[in-house]
């Protein structure tokens, strides 16, 4: 006999169920499955998700039922915190701790709209100039590169100084070159993936330029895309608490974490704590934010993982 025959019972699991086993082996894991579980194995990443949980269920729950409201003088100036006012009181007598958790909303409300309008503009510019190609990739590229070639500091300031400081304009200004970024990171995955074989399949069975970047483009860039936008998220709060804390920002009485850091910078001396708790919590909020985007970055490539 050339070839012996070996039985099957030979390759029976030792000390297993056999069943059990093959039913685990055929079963696959899904891509956003496999991220979330190395998402959730990044401690500082949930560390992130938890920071942030309390921020924004403070945020919308404290301004609500409080028994003070953010702009009420309470007759108490500058008061240090106590059990009464938990963060002390303003040269106003307002109650800092309800003013901390209503600058939450307004900062948090100006990053995230900011964000938001980052994305549709650079998702809808960089999948268009890196679906067409050619001149029409290489005028709207340019176009990005001579806005990025301004500050995008003193773009912000100037315009702020054209429109007069308030929310709006805050987030217009925000906005006017921080799409660019976003765009530039689209357009490099659409580039490495339009010539793929279902992309192409569907241009070759007519599907239209809109089509093609909601059904194939951006789905298939998503991962980018939300990496892009948790981190675009601090910067803009970060931007607006400098820019009110220079008088630019959102104009008193709204309380925002950058205007009542720059009140508090006035009372240093004798009231430090007016200074101490919006730049406590703007620093948390920026590193809860960029920890969730670089656990994100991190499971959507593990090759980036140390």
């Amino acid at each position: 006999m050339t070839q012996q025959q070996i039985e099957k019972d030979k390759f029976k699991i030792v000390g297993g169920n056999h069943e059990a086993t093959e039913k685990l082996a055929d079963k696959s894991v899904s891509f956003w499955k496999e991220v979330f579980i190395r998402f959730s194995h990044n401690k500082m990443a949930i560390l992130g998700i938890i920071v942030l949980i309390i921020i924004i269920l403070m945020a919308t729950f404290v301004p609500m039922f409080s028994q003070y409201k953010a702009s009420d003088q309470l007759g108490v100036y500058n008061a240090p915190p106590s059990a009464e006012f938990w963060f002390g009181t303003d040269d106003l007598g307002r109650d800092i701790f309800v003013r901390i958790w209503e600058g939450a909303r307004i900062s948090l409300f100006i990053g995230i709209a900011a964000a938001i309008i980052d994305l549709i503009i650079g998702v809808i510019w960089g999948s268009i100039s890196g679906l067409a190609g050619g001149r029409v990739d290489n005028i709207m590229m340019r176009i990005a590169d001579v806005l990025t070639a301004v500050p995008y500091l003193l773009v912000v300031i100037v315009l702020l100084v054209v429109m007069q400081p308030g929310l709006v304009p805050m987030i217009i200004a925000l906005s006017i070159t921080g799409w660019i970024n976003m765009a530039r990171i689209v357009r490099g995955e659409v580039l490495s993936i339009k010539n793929q074989e279902y992309v192409l399949a569907a241009r070759t069975l007519g599907a239209s330029t809109g089509h093609l970047i909601i059904k194939h483009l951006v789905p298939n860039a998503l991962g980018a895309i939300l990496v892009t936008m948790t981190l675009t998220i601090p910067s803009a709060i970060f931007t607006e608490s400098f820019l009110s804390y220079l008088g630019l920002g959102v104009p008193a009485p709204t309380a925002s974490w950058g205007t009542m850091a720059s009140e508090g910078n006035k009372a240093i001396g004798n009231a430090p704590w007016r200074l101490i708790f919006p730049a406590v919590f703007i620093s948390l909020t920026i590193f809860a934010f960029n920890a969730v985007g670089d656990g994100l970055r991190d499971a959507l490539d593990p090759k980036l993982r140390k």
